[in-house]
C-alpha cells in the first residue's frame, strides 16, 4: 500500500525530512481490527495520533491523499496540538461518495454492494481477490479514472495488488464511514499552514472540492496540476514534489515562531 507516495517519499528524504508512512486498519502491514466496524474516520484519526505517540513525535506535518485528506482533517479536529501543518492531496473534506464523477451513483450503489458482501461473502472475496490485480482492472482504471497519458503501469499496478489483499467487506465498511463523514465546518478554524494539491482531471474527488478547501482554510496554498487525475502525485511527480518541498521549506522549516506577549508589571 502507499503507492501514491513513491516519488514524494524519495524527494523528502533527499531534503532531510523524516517520513513516517503508516497503514490503515486491515491495510498493508496492519492486521484486521478486532471489531471490523471500527473503521470510521475518527478511529483512523486516533490511530494516527497513536502512531505519533509510538514514534515519539509530539507534532508533525500530516499528509493525506484521497480519503487520507478526511483522516488528516479529522486528526486536526481531535488532536490539533499534534499538527504542525497539512498537505491535502486529491481529496475531499467530506461526503466523497456524493461527488464521485459529479454524481451520487457510488453512494446509491454502496448499500447494495455491502448487502451482497454480507449475503455471499466467499463469492465477493474470491472475485475481489482474483479480479482486482489484473490487466483488465488496470485498463478499466485508465479508462475511467487515471490519466492514461501520464500514468505508468509500474507505478499504479502496486495499488491494484495491494487493494486486492484488503478484505472487501472491511473496505466497503470504511468507504461507508467516509461517505458519511464531513469536516466542512472545520475548514475556517484551521490555523496551521496548509497546502492543497488538486488534479484538474480528478473524477473521484473533483477539483472544485480542493478549491473550496483552498478558499475556506485561512492562508491555505492551492496548487492545481494540469492534466492530473486522482493519482496526480505519481502522474506528475516532479511538479508535486517541488510544490510540497517548497511548502515545507518556506512555511514549516523556516517559519518564524509566533511572538509571545510579555507581561508587564
Amino acid at each position: 500500500m502507499g503507492y501514491v507516495w513513491k516519488y514524494l517519499q524519495e524527494a523528502l528524504a533527499l531534503h532531510k525530512w523524516r517520513v513516517v508512512h503508516w497503514h490503515y486498519r486491515g491495510h498493508g502491514r496492519t492486521p484486521m481490527p478486532l471489531d471490523p466496524r471500527r473503521v470510521a474516520i475518527d478511529d483512523l484519526a486516533d490511530d494516527l495520533a497513536a502512531v505519533l505517540d509510538a514514534i515519539g513525535v509530539e507534532k508533525a506535518v500530516l499528509a493525506g491523499h484521497s480519503m487520507g485528506v478526511q483522516v488528516v482533517l479529522e486528526t486536526y479536529r481531535r488532536h490539533r496540538d499534534r499538527v504542525a501543518g497539512m498537505v491535502l492531496m486529491c481529496g475531499s473534506y467530506g461526503n466523497p461518495l456524493r461527488t464521485f464523477h459529479g454524481r451520487r451513483t457510488l453512494e446509491t450503489l454502496l448499500p447494495w454492494m455491502r448487502l451482497m458482501g454480507a449475503t455471499t461473502p466467499r463469492v465477493v472475496r474470491a472475485v475481489w481477490r482474483n479480479l482486482i490485480p489484473t490487466e483488465l482492472a488496470y485498463i478499466v482504471s485508465k479508462t475511467v479514472e487515471v490519466n492514461p497519458e501520464l500514468i505508468r503501469r509500474e507505478d499504479f499496478f502496486p495499488y491494484l495488488e495491494g487493494i486486492s489483499k484488503v478484505d472487501p467487506l472491511l473496505f466497503m465498511e470504511m468507504l461507508a464511514h467516509a461517505g458519511r463523514h464531513s469536516a466542512r465546518e472545520l475548514l475556517s478554524e484551521i490555523d496551521v499552514p496548509v497546502l492543497v494539491i488538486a488534479g484538474d482531471r480528478d473524477g473521484f474527488t473533483p477539483m472544485a472540492l480542493s478549491k473550496t478547501m483552498g478558499e475556506k482554510i485561512p492562508h491555505a496554498d492551492l496548487r492545481v496540476v494540469e492534466g492530473g487525475s486522482h493519482t496526480t502525485p505519481i502522474e506528475k511527480p516532479e511538479l508535486v514534489n517541488s510544490a510540497v518541498i517548497d511548502f515545507l521549506e518556506q512555511r514549516i522549516r523556516t517559519a518564524k515562531p509566533k511572538k509571545r506577549e510579555r507581561s508587564k508589571s
